[in-house]
Formats: C-alpha cells, sequence, structure tokens
C-alpha cells in the first residue's frame, strides 16, 4: 500500500509542477494526471516499452536523388536542398540523417542540377578566382 501512496503522492507533485510552469485547460488535466501516473507505474514495476522499430524510407533510397530535386527519407516531401528540411522539420543535421538511413557519407544534400546552376552563377560573377591577393602597401602602413 506504501507504494501506492508514493506513487499518488509523485504523481501529484510532478502534475502541480508542470500545471504551475504551463498553460493548461482544466480538460487536459486529468489526462495529465493518468499519462503521468501510468509512467511511473512503468518505471516503478520495471516494465519497458520495446524499442519502436526502425521506419522505412518513404522512397528507396536510389529514387531518392533526381537531377531537380532530392526526396527527403523521413517525410516523402521534395526540395532542391535538404539541410534546412532537416534542421528545421526534425532538429537532424545531414551527418545524423545520413547515419539514420545508412547513407554514405558523400550523399547530397544539394539537387545536382541546383548544386550546378549555383556554381556557375558564382564563376560568373568571378568569385573564386585568383584566390587571395596580397595587402596594398598603402593600407598596412598606416598604423
Amino acid at each position: 500500500m506504501e507504494d501506492n501512496s508514493q506513487l499518488l503522492e509523485m504523481t501529484a507533485d510532478i502534475v502541480s509542477a508542470y500545471v504551475g510552469n504551463n498553460s493548461v485547460q482544466a480538460s487536459e488535466v486529468p489526462g495529465l494526471i493518468s499519462s503521468i501516473h501510468a509512467a511511473l507505474s512503468q518505471v516503478s514495476t520495471g516494465a519497458v516499452e520495446p524499442e519502436p522499430e526502425p521506419k522505412e524510407p518513404a522512397v528507396p533510397v536510389r529514387k531518392s536523388i533526381t537531377p531537380d530535386y532530392l526526396v527527403c527519407l523521413e517525410d516523402g516531401r521534395k526540395f532542391k536542398s535538404l539541410k534546412r528540411h532537416l534542421r528545421t522539420k526534425y532538429n537532424m543535421s545531414p551527418e545524423e540523417y545520413r547515419a539514420k538511413w545508412g547513407l554514405p557519407k558523400d550523399y547530397p544534400m544539394v539537387a545536382p542540377n541546383y548544386a550546378k546552376a549555383r556554381s556557375d552563377l558564382a564563376k560568373q560573377m568571378g568569385l573564386g578566382q585568383g584566390g587571395r591577393k596580397p595587402a596594398r602597401a598603402g593600407r598596412a602602413a598606416k598604423k
């Protein structure tokens, strides 16, 4: 009986702390209480939920790379660049994404045609030409 009263006391403490620091509607409180109580009961009995099975990719890996877009393996959406989508929606870095799906380290995060267009634009603007130039003597002398 002591375990049950201790469990109820811990549940009440957690619920009161949560409700005190978060905006919770009255209709949500019973569900909150039952979910916290169930979680504490599960922990106290030593029962652990089984690991979720690895998710299948939304599309086959081979079909995820096309010339004009990449298909996200998480949700199947098409993007020219995956990096921002992965960070904002899944809080995942490109390295974590590659590791999760078993992708090679050179798996692209940008669609091939998009990368080529950006490269061509940079070359037209003269970026990457000539490397660094030595500092002018006039500026270096002024100190």
